[in-house]
C-alpha cells in the first residue's frame, strides 16, 4: 500500500485509520482519572421535544470531559442567561435545565429552540438544536348535525374532521355506550379518520355514530358530537361497478422518508362490496416488511429505504368490473450516517484524521464547526486541513486539543456529531487485569485481551511460557486492540502467556493464563416418544463434560419453561412424566450449561389414545334386506383411525348381545349393510387405531326388517348309527336371524340307498336330531333336512350319505405268527377277516402283548399289557421295545368304530439275549499307596446269562490328560478286586462293564486317587473333659497330649444359632468360664492349634453345661412377722375344719380300723361317685379301700396342693389320732396314698 506513491493520500488516511483504530479501547476509569479530556456529550434531549403543560419542563444535557465542563445555553439562537429567570435553575454538575411551571406560567412561554454546550480547557462541544413544544389536545368545536338519511346500497362517508393536536391524535369510532363500531370489508376507516361505506344496509341506521380523538402526551379524549344515520329502502338500487371514495382519480403520488413508515390506502364504493387488491408495477412488494390491513385496503410497509420507490396498484373489483388507482412513491431520506467521526488521541508530532461520512436525498451538506464555532472562524492552525468531509491533522502540536462538530444537513434534517483531538504524550499501559485466567471450550476460539493505552500508540507483541520467541503465524491472530486470537483452541495451547506493550516513552507487560476445556456434550439426547394417555415416559439425557466445570441441566418444553406439575420429575440425566395427558405434547428440550458452554437436544412427545366414540349414527336408504348407515368420527387423538368395526343387535332374538356386522377402512364414514329378514335390528360403530378401540357409539335407532321364508337350510348335516340297528341324524340349527320369521320347523327325510325309492320324513322343532330306528346294521342311507316357517319351506337340500350303526366284527384275524428279529424287536404276521364279519367300517389291527416272564433265574416278574394298531390293509407289524432274554404272549383283534371283535389264539415267543445293564454300583472301597479295592454288584437288567465283567483304567492328570488304557476281564461270580502296583498320589479313572455272549453293556465310570503316605493312628489329643457348677462360674477341666501350646475354651448357648465365643487359656489344664446366665444350658468344647487355620485345629467332644436357676438370698422366715401371722391363720382354720369334721363323724358312727395295707390300694382302679365324698353312716362299701378324690378326665392326678395332706407334713412313722373314732391307721412316709378324709380337709 506504502508502494503506491501515486496514491499517497489514500495510503496517508488508511495508516491514519489504522493508528486510530488501535486506540479505539476502552479505557480504564482510574486511567482517565490522570488524563485530560476534551468535553464529550453523553446523554441529551430529542430534537423534537413536547412537553406536557402540566408538568415542569427538563431539558437534558449531561458530558463528561477532564477536567470536568461547565455548561451555557443558547435560546433561539442567543445567550441564554438563566440567573435572570427564577423559574430556571440547572442541575448541580450538569447542565440540565428544570423549568419551574407548577406556579401557574404557561408552557408555551419557553417553547423555543435550545442548545447546549459543554466547555473545557480543551474544548467546547455542543448538543443538537432542540426544539420545546407543548403538547396540545383542542375541543371539538360545537356543531349540531341533521340525520343523514341514505338509500340502501348508495355509498356513505361519515367525516371526523378532528381538531389539529400536538402530536396528532388517534382516531376511532364508537357509539354512546363506548363499544366498538364493528367494521368489515363493506364498512371501514380511513387513514383519516372518516368511516367509509361502501354500501349501506338497512342494518346500518343509528342515531350514536360518534368520533373519538384520543391525544396521547396528554392522554385525554374528546368526543365529536353524535351522528343519526337513517337507511330507507324506498326503491331498490342497481348493483354498480367500483368506485374509488379514497384516493381520486385514477393517479396520485405520495413521499416517504426513508425508514418511516409507508401507508397507501383505496376506499372503493360499490354493490356488491368490492374486494381490493395491491400490487407494484416496478418490482415486488416486500414480503417481511409490508401487511395488508384494513380488510386489504390499507397497504403498509415498515422501515422504508430506497428500493421501495415506484408505482403501487389497487385494483377493486365485484362481479360487476374493476377500478384501478396507480400511487406513484417516491422516497426521500433525512441524513443518515456512513461513518460518524470518531475521538481521536495523538502524540505530539503525529499525524490523524476525523473523517465525518453521511447520506441522504437530497445530498447532506457538510459544515465542520470547532469548539462551537464555525471551521472558518476558528483560530488558523498550520496542522489543520479541511477537506470536504476530512479534516487531516499532521504533526500537530501540544495545546493543538480542541472538539470538532460536523453538521450534516438537508431539507428533511440535519446530524450533528462531535469528535474531539486530544493531544497527549502517554508512556504505555497495559490495561487488562493481571494474572487474569480465561478458559475457553477446546476447538473454539479463545481471546486473550491486552487492552493499552499510550500516546504513541504502542505496539504489541506476544509471548508463551518461557519467552523463548515471540508469537507470530498460525494459529495466532493479532488484532489492533492487542488482543490475542487462537481460531481452534486445543489443549497444547494452554498455559501462561505475556504481553508487552512499548512505545518510545517506555514499556508495559502483563500476565494471562489460558485453560482449555473439554467440551459439553449430550452423548444420548432424548429421543421421540409416542406415549399412551395415562402412561409414563421417560426421556434420558446423558451429558458427558469436562471434570473441572460444574454443569447444570435444565428441560424447557415447546421452548418455555417445564409446568407447574408435580408429574414432571427432571433429573441430572433425564426427565420423567408421570401419566401423561393431551395436554404434554410437544417438543422438550434438554439444556446443559457449564460456565462456558452448552448443549441441547431436542425430542417430540406424541400423545395417542383410543379414538372417542363415534357419534351422529343415522340409517338412510332403508330396503327389505339392506339399510345405509353413516357416522361422524371422534378424535382420533394423535392415532390415525385405521377401520371402524360395525355390530348390531338383535332386540327381537338376542336382546343386549351385541355382535360383529361388518368392517369398513378408516377412511370411510358410510357403510351398506345387508340384514336378515325378521330381525329388530340396532347399530353401533366402533372405531380402531394403532392404540385400541373406542367405546362403542350411541346405539342408532333400531330398524326392523319384514318376516320371509328361510333362506338356507341347516348345515352339517350327518347319518350315523349309535346302535348296530339305528341312524341318528343330526344337524346344526338355524339361529334366531337364520329363521327369517316364526314358527320355525325342520322336516327330516331318509331312505336306503339303493334299495327304497321313497322317502320316509318326519317334522320336528326345537332340536337338533333325530333317530330312526329298526334299521339294518352298517347300510347306506340318503339323508336330508329342509328349514321351513309359518312364511313357507326353505331351499330344496342337498342329499347327504350316512350308515346306521355298526356292529363288533365277529371273526378273529387267523394264521397268526412271530418271527423274533432280535432280542427287542419281533414281528407279527395276520389274514385278514371276512369283509361280512366286519359288520362296519374296518378301522385295523390291534395286537395285544406282555411279557410273562424273564428267562434268568433271578428275574421273573410279569410286565404289563401293551398294544399296537395297524391300519386296515395291513397283514403284519412290528413289536419294538421287547426286554431280551424274556417269555411274551399275543394275540391279535379286528376293531371298527364300535370296537374290537374276537381274539386270535394267543401266541407265545422268546426273545433271545442282548448287552446287560449297567452294574447295580460301582464304587471304590478302600484306597492305599499303591492299590485300589473295587466293589460292585450285578445288573437289575441282565437280559441274559452274565458271562462276566469287564474293567478298564487309566490315569487321569490335574489338566484332565489320560494316560494309556489298561483292561482286564473279570469272572462273573465275583464282586470285588483289589488293583496292586498302582502309582502313589495318582488319580485314576475306571470304566466297569457287565457282559452276557451278545457284548458288553454300558459302563458305570468312578474316579479314585491312591494315598501320599500311610499316617500314623492319631492318639485322640484331648481326654478326661468334665465341668462342675460354683458360684465363680463353670469350672472346666481336662487332659490334653498335643503339641500345641495355644488352647482355647469355646462355648454356646444350646440350641442357638449364634457363633461361638472364644477365650484363651493361659497355660493351664482348667478354665472357668464367667458371666454365663443362670438357668441356662450350654454346650462347651476345648480347642487346640492357631485360631487362623482351621484345619490344624482339634477339638475335644463338646460338653452340655447346664446353670441353676437363680437363688433368693436365704432368709429365716420363721422370724418373719408375716410367716408367724401366717401359720397362726392356718393353724385356727384347720382346727375348725376338724371340729366340724368331728361333729359330723359322731353323728354318723365310727370307723372300724382298716387293715394297713388297704391304705395302700391303688386309687387309678377305684373309681368313686359324686356322693363318695361326702360322710355319712358307714356301712358294707365302707369295707373297701379307702379312695381318694375323682381322677381328672385326662386320666392324671393333677398335682396341686391336695397332695399335701398332713400325713405328707409330718415326719416319717406311725401317726394315730385318738381313740375317738375318727381316725385310726398307720402310715409310713409317703409311699401310700393320702386319705379322703385329709384330703377333704386340706
Amino acid at each position: 500500500m506504502m508502494d503506491r506513491p501515486s496514491d499517497g493520500r489514500l495510503a496517508l488516511l488508511l495508516l491514519l485509520g489504522h493508528m486510530i483504530t488501535a486506540l479505539e479501547v476502552p479505557l480504564d476509569p482510574k486511567l482517565l482519572e490522570g488524563l485530560p479530556q476534551p468535553p464529550t456529550i453523553t446523554h441529551q434531549s430529542p430534537k423534537e421535544y413536547i412537553v406536557d403543560p402540566r408538568e415542569n419542563i427538563v431539558i437534558h444535557c449531561e458530558a463528561k470531559g477532564k477536567p470536568h465542563p461547565s455548561f451555557s445555553w443558547t435560546r433561539n439562537g442567543t445567550h441564554f442567561d438563566i440567573d435572570k429567570d427564577p423559574k430556571v435553575t440547572m442541575k448541580p454538575h450538569s447542565g440540565t435545565l428544570v423549568i419551574d411551571i407548577s406556579g401557574g406560567e404557561k408552557a408555551d412561554a419557553y417553547e423555543a429552540v435550545y442548545q447546549c454546550t459543554a466547555h473545557n480547557q480543551l474544548g467546547s462541544a455542543l448538543s443538537n438544536r432542540i426544539i420545546i413544544r407543548q403538547s396540545r389536545s383542542p375541543l371539538w368545536s360545537k356543531e349540531k348535525f341533521s340525520p343523514i338519511v341514505a338509500q340502501e346500497g348508495q355509498s356513505l362517508v361519515l367525516h371526523c374532521r378532528p381538531p389539529a393536536g400536538l402530536p396528532p391524535p388517534i382516531v376511532f369510532w364508537m357509539d354512546n355506550n363506548f363499544q366498538r363500531l364493528p367494521q368489515s370489508r363493506r364498512v371501514s376507516q380511513g387513514l383519516n379518520g372518516d368511516l367509509y361505506f361502501s354500501n349501506v344496509l338497512l342494518e346500518d341506521s343509528r342515531s350514536n355514530y360518534i368520533c373519538y380523538a384520543r391525544f396521547p402526551h396528554t392522554q385525554t379524549i374528546q368526543q365529536k358530537q353524535p351522528i343519526a344515520v337513517h337507511v330507507i329502502d324506498h326503491k331498490p338500487v342497481d348493483e354498480r361497478a367500483p368506485v374509488f371514495l379514497v384516493p381520486s382519480g385514477s393517479l396520485s403520488s405520495q413521499m416517504v422518508l426513508r425508514g418511516e413508515v409507508l401507508e397507501l390506502e383505496c376506499i372503493a364504493d360499490g354493490l356488491p362490496t368490492p374486494a381490493v387488491s395491491w400490487t407494484k408495477l416496478s418490482g415486488e412488494i416486500p414480503g417481511r416488511r409490508a401487511s395488508l390491513m384494513n380488510f386489504n385496503k390499507t397497504l403498509r410497509i415498515s422501515d422504508v429505504s430506497e428500493a421501495d420507490a415506484g408505482e403501487y396498484r389497487c385494483a377493486a373489483g365485484n362481479r360487476l368490473g374493476s377500478v384501478h388507482h396507480t400511487i406513484t412513491v417516491s422516497v426521500r431520506a433525512a441524513p443518515y450516517w456512513i461513518s460518524a467521526p470518531r475521538n481521536l488521541v495523538l502524540a505530539p508530532l503525529e499525524t490523524g484524521v476525523i473523517t465525518c461520512r453521511a447520506r441522504g436525498h437530497p445530498k447532506p451538506h457538510i459544515r465542520w464547526s470547532m469548539n462551537g464555532l464555525p471551521i472558518e472562524d476558528a483560530p488558523k492552525d498550520p496542522s489543520r486541513k479541511v477537506e470536504d468531509d476530512s479534516i487531516i491533522f499532521s504533526e500537530v502540536q501540544t495545546g493543538s486539543s480542541a472538539v470538532y462538530q460536523c453538521n450534516a444537513s438537508n431539507q428533511h434534517g440535519y446530524l450533528l456529531a462531535n469528535a474531539f483531538v486530544n493531544v497527549l504524550a502517554e508512556p504505555p499501559r497495559v490495561l487488562t487485569a493481571p494474572n487474569k485466567v480465561y478458559q475457553v471450550i477446546e476447538n473454539r476460539p479463545a481471546l486473550l485481551e491486552c487492552l493499552f493505552f499510550g500516546s504513541p500508540v504502542p505496539a504489541v507483541t506476544w509471548f508463551k511460557d518461557s519467552r523463548s520467541g515471540m508469537l507470530e503465524g498460525d494459529p495466532y491472530v493479532f488484532h489492533k486492540n492487542g488482543t490475542l486470537e487462537i481460531h481452534v483452541s486445543q489443549a497444547v495451547n494452554g498455559g501462561k502467556y505475556t504481553c508487552v506493550a512499548r512505545n518510545n516513552l517506555g514499556i508495559s507487560e502483563n500476565h494471562v493464563y489460558l485453560e482449555v476445556k473439554e467440551p459439553t456434550r449430550i452423548l444420548r439426547p432424548p429421543e421421540y416418544r409416542v406415549v399412551q394417555r395415562n402412561r409414563d415416559v421417560l426421556f434420558e439425557c446423558k451429558v458427558k463434560h469436562d471434570p473441572s466445570l460444574i454443569p447444570s441441566t435444565s428441560w424447557l418444553k415447546d421452548g418455555g419453561e417445564l409446568p407447574d406439575d408435580d408429574r414432571f420429575r427432571a433429573h441430572l440425566d433425564s426427565l420423567t412424566i408421570r401419566g401423561v395427558t393431551e395436554s404434554d405434547a410437544g417438543t422438550y428440550t434438554c439444556v446443559t450449561n457449564t460456565s462456558l458452554d452448552q448443549d441441547s437436544a431436542s425430542a417430540r412427545l406424541t400423545v395417542v389414545g383410543q379414538p372417542d366414540a363415534p357419534t351422529d349414527l343415522e340409517l338412510t336408504d332403508p330396503g327389505a334386506r339392506s339399510v345405509q348407515l353413516t357416522w361422524t368420527p371422534g378424535h382420533e387423538h394423535n392415532s390415525a383411525t385405521k377401520k371402524f368395526l360395525i355390530q348390531y343387535e338383535d332386540g327381537l332374538h338376542q336382546s343386549g348381545v351385541w355382535l360383529n356386522l361388518t368392517e369398513v377402512p378408516g377412511t370411510k364414514t358410510t357403510a351398506h349393510l345387508k340384514l336378515s329378514p325378521y330381525a329388530h335390528y340396532s347399530f353401533r360403530v366402533l372405531a380402531l387405531n394403532g392404540v385400541g378401540y373406542s367405546r362403542p357409539s350411541i346405539p342408532s335407532r333400531q330398524y326392523r326388517t319384514n318376516p320371509a321364508a328361510p333362506d338356507e337350510n341347516p348345515s352339517e348335516v350327518k347319518g350315523h348309527g349309535t346302535e348296530h340297528n339305528n341312524l341318528v341324524i343330526t344337524w346344526k340349527p338355524l339361529t334366531g336371524l337364520q329363521a327369517n320369521g316364526p314358527g320355525l320347523q325342520y322336516t327330516v327325510l331318509w331312505r336306503q340307498q339303493g334299495v327304497e325309492k321313497d322317502w320316509t320324513s318326519v317334522s320336528v322343532a326345537n332340536v337338533s336330531k333325530f333317530v330312526v330306528s329298526g334299521t339294518p346294521t352298517f347300510v347306506p342311507y340318503e339323508v336330508m333336512v329342509r328349514a321351513q316357517n309359518a312364511y313357507g319351506p326353505g331351499p330344496e337340500p342337498a342329499a347327504v350319505i350316512g350308515h346306521s350303526g355298526e356292529d363288533f366284527p365277529s371273526a378273529a384275524p387267523g394264521m397268526v405268527a412271530v418271527v423274533v428279529l432280535n432280542s427287542t424287536l419281533a414281528e407279527v404276521h395276520w389274514e385278514h377277516v371276512p369283509a361280512r364279519s366286519v359288520r362296519g367300517r374296518l378301522q385295523g389291527y390291534k395286537v395285544h402283548y406282555r411279557r410273562e416272564r424273564s428267562l434268568h433265574r433271578h428275574n421273573s416278574h410279569h410286565g404289563e399289557q401293551r398294544s399296537e394298531s395297524f391300519g386296515p390293509n395291513r397283514t403284519r407289524g412290528k413289536l419294538p421295545d421287547l426286554h431280551p432274554f424274556s417269555v411274551y404272549s399275543l394275540h391279535v383283534t379286528a376293531f371298527n368304530s364300535r370296537g374290537e371283535g374276537p381274539a386270535s389264539a394267543t401266541q407265545r415267543y422268546e426273545t433271545p439275549e442282548g448287552v446287560p445293564g449297567v452294574p447295580s454300583f460301582f464304587r471304590v472301597s478302600a484306597s492305599d499307596l499303591d492299590s485300589l479295592t473295587l466293589e460292585w454288584a450285578p445288573p437289575h437288567e441282565r437280559n441274559g446269562r452274565l458271562t462276566g465283567y469287564t474293567l478298564r483304567y487309566q490315569t487321569v492328570n490335574s489338566s484332565h490328560d489320560v494316560g494309556l488304557l489298561d483292561e482286564m476281564d473279570l469272572l462273573s461270580n465275583q464282586s470285588s478286586v483289589t488293583l496292586h502296583n498302582l502309582h502313589h498320589s495318582t488319580r485314576y479313572k475306571f470304566y466297569f462293564s457287565a457282559k452276557t455272549q451278545q457284548g458288553s453293556g454300558p459302563a458305570l465310570t468312578e474316579e479314585a486317587v491312591t494315598i501320599l503316605h500311610r499316617a500314623p493312628a492319631m492318639r485322640p489329643a484331648f481326654g478326661n473333659v468334665s465341668s462342675s457348677v460354683s458360684e465363680d462360674g463353670a469350672l472346666i477341666s481336662w487332659e490334653y497330649w498335643g503339641p500345641e501350646k495355644h488352647l482355647y475354651v469355646e462355648y454356646i448357648i444350646d440350641n442357638s444359632d449364634e457363633d461361638w465365643h472364644t477365650e484363651k487359656v493361659n497355660g493351664s489344664q482348667f478354665h472357668v468360664l464367667k458371666g454365663l446366665k443362670e438357668g441356662l444350658s450350654y454346650k462347651v468344647r476345648v480347642v487346640a492349634g492357631g485360631r487362623e487355620d482351621e484345619r490344624s485345629r482339634r477339638r475335644s467332644e463338646e460338653l452340655l453345661v447346664t446353670l441353676p436357676a437363680m437363688v433368693s438370698p436365704q432368709v429365716d422366715i420363721a422370724t418373719q412377722g408375716w410367716f408367724i401371722g401366717l401359720m397362726s391363720a392356718i393353724a385356727l382354720l384347720i382346727l375348725i375344719l376338724l371340729i366340724v369334721c368331728f361333729i359330723k363323724r359322731n353323728k354318723g358312727g365310727k370307723y372300724p380300723v382298716k387293715e394297713k395295707e388297704d391304705a395302700h390300694g391303688d386309687p387309678e382302679i377305684q373309681p368313686m361317685k359324686e356322693d363318695d365324698i361326702t360322710f355319712g353312716e358307714y356301712s358294707e362299701e365302707d369295707r373297701k379301700p379307702l379312695r381318694v378324690s375323682r381322677t381328672p378326665s385326662s386320666g392324671t392326678v393333677p398335682r396341686d396342693g391336695s397332695e399335701d395332706s398332713l400325713v405328707e407334713y409330718a415326719d416319717s412313722g406311725d401317726t394315730q389320732f385318738n381313740e375317738d373314732g375318727s381316725f385310726i391307721g398307720q402310715y409310713s412316709g409317703r409311699s401310700g396314698p393320702p386319705s379322703p378324709v385329709i384330703n377333704s380337709l386340706v
